[in-house]
């Protein structure tokens, strides 16, 4: 059997009597014309190594196989081994399973070195999956990933607006960031609660190092954690009003009125 051969979703699902399980954070997106426009969103994928969590029943998978990218799926449920096991064979080789907690794997091994990654991520594991691929050893050449529109209007909110906070900050500090798709609730089996939002993230040609980077963690936090004080008082215990006036930063401001590069110049004045 070939990928075009295969079944529609949603009988694989039923044959495999398959549903979503809350404790995952799971909804599936079983329409391939949706899955297929992530993938193209992602870039050229021919021949790329791509890295994708949580496939569960293989929707987006099937998108990027077609797209002709080598896949590395990192599925924790083992109930969909299985099917993906049948996605695997249909593939030619090209898919590779992986059943681990994505939050422990070795990425730079799975890849066998740069690779991109391409993912629908679980609700409750997708902030911190960021922060591992943004501050972590291994480092994807672009990301393309599904979110919450809560959370990807964090990552690629403007200084200033509502949603702009630690996980913008940090994230724009290394990467172009972008929302590219807005997806409503419906398009998910089972629906969840609230719509969602795929986010091009592209690493800056000259990202910050990371002694800069974990010093940005350090002031991100403690900024934000009291955004609503000044950065004299929210900053004091690394150093206040000195470091704000060593970083040319207004110590009289609040957390939301400083951009990135301002939030750098904090940090390496750290």
């Amino acid at each position: 059997m070939t990928l075009d051969q295969l079944p529609p979703l949603r009988e694989s699902l039923e044959q495999h009597g398959l549903l979503a399980k809350k404790a995952f954070g799971q909804h599936f997106l079983l329409d391939l014309n949706i899955t297929r426009k992530i993938a193209r969103l992602a870039g050229p994928l021919e021949g790329r190594t791509v890295i994708e969590v949580g496939p569960g029943p293989g929707g987006l998978t099937r998108a990027l196989l077609e797209a002709g990218a080598r896949v590395v799926a990192v599925e924790k449920d083992p109930r969909f081994v299985p099917l993906l096991e049948e996605l695997a064979e249909a593939s030619g080789g090209a898919l590779t399973i992986v059943q681990a907690d994505a939050l422990k794997v070795d990425e730079a091994q799975l890849a066998g070195g740069d690779g991109l990654v391409v993912a629908n991520l679980p609700y409750n594991v997708g902030t911190p999956l960021l922060i591992k691929w943004l501050t972590g050893p291994w480092r994807p050449t672009s990301m393309s990933l599904m979110f919450q529109k809560e959370v990807a209007d964090r990552i690629a909110a403007p200084v200033g607006a509502d949603a702009y906070g630690r996980l913008g900050v940090i994230s724009q500090a290394i990467c172009r960031c972008r929302v590219v798709m807005d997806l409503p609730a419906k398009a998910f089996t089972p629906p969840p609660k609230v719509a969602s939002a795929v986010v091009r993230l592209d690493p800056l040609e000259t990202p910050p190092s990371a002694e800069v980077i974990t010093a940005l963690e350090k002031v991100t936090a403690a900024a934000f954690g009291q955004r609503r004080k000044m950065l004299r008082s929210s900053l004091k215990q690394l150093g206040g009003a000195a470091l704000c006036e060593t970083a040319a930063i207004d110590p009289d401001a609040r957390a939301e009125t400083i951009d990135v590069a301002g939030f750098l110049r904090l940090a390496e004045a750290l």
